[in-house]
């Protein structure tokens, strides 16, 4: 497992970041305009910022869980 605190915190936020950017990408590719009355205002925006980070927190939290379990999984034979 990893040992040093620092370094898991930097891994950690390093994995949300891509996790949200790669997010922020995929939504790029959906139509929000048949959603939103004015799709350019300041509210669709923040909704879409924050939609990214509700869809990119979970998957970013499963990639970090899966990589710690997998870290341990040697630790049956012990």
């Amino acid at each position: 497992m990893i040992e040093n605190s620092g370094l898991q915190a930097m891994i950690s936020i390093l994995i949300h970041l891509s996790f949200l950017a790669l997010t922020w990408w995929a939504l790029q590719s959906l139509k929000f305009e048949a959603v939103f009355r004015y799709p350019k205002s300041l509210q669709a925006r923040i909704f879409y910022v924050l939609l990214a980070i509700a869809i990119s927190y979970p998957v970013a939290k499963f990639f970090l869980d899966y990589v710690v379990w997998s870290l341990m999984l040697p630790q049956i034979y012990n």
